[in-house]
């Protein structure tokens, strides 16, 4: 299997930027207690513009991180911000040796 990396981008709508915030910070510490396979998960909050959210993530493999996409934790962290939010981009990259 081969590790890979996730870059996610989350643009929260400028009003729920806390809220946003709150609700993908809640999902660090469940995913990196629980989840199989998670090596690194890391939210970060753009210096210039609070509405912009990344998650630096690293895998040990896709399957495993399809498996903690679908979890409940995940699941229900973008229910409660479904509407709160204008864009959500996940690129899964493969290390290039």
């Amino acid at each position: 299997m081969s590790k890979i990396a996730v870059v996610a981008r989350i643009k929260a709508k400028r009003e729920f930027a806390d809220y946003v915030q709150e609700q993908f910070f809640s999902l660090v510490e469940p995913t990196l207690n629980n989840d199989e396979g998670c090596i690194n998960y890391e939210l970060y909050r753009d210096n210039d513009d609070p509405t912009l959210l990344y998650f630096l993530e690293e895998w040990e493999s896709r399957q495993l991180l399809d498996r903690h996409s679908g979890s409940d934790h995940v699941q229900a962290c973008l229910k409660n911000t479904e509407e709160k939010i204008e864009e959500l981009q996940v690129n899964v990259l493969t290390k290039i040796s």
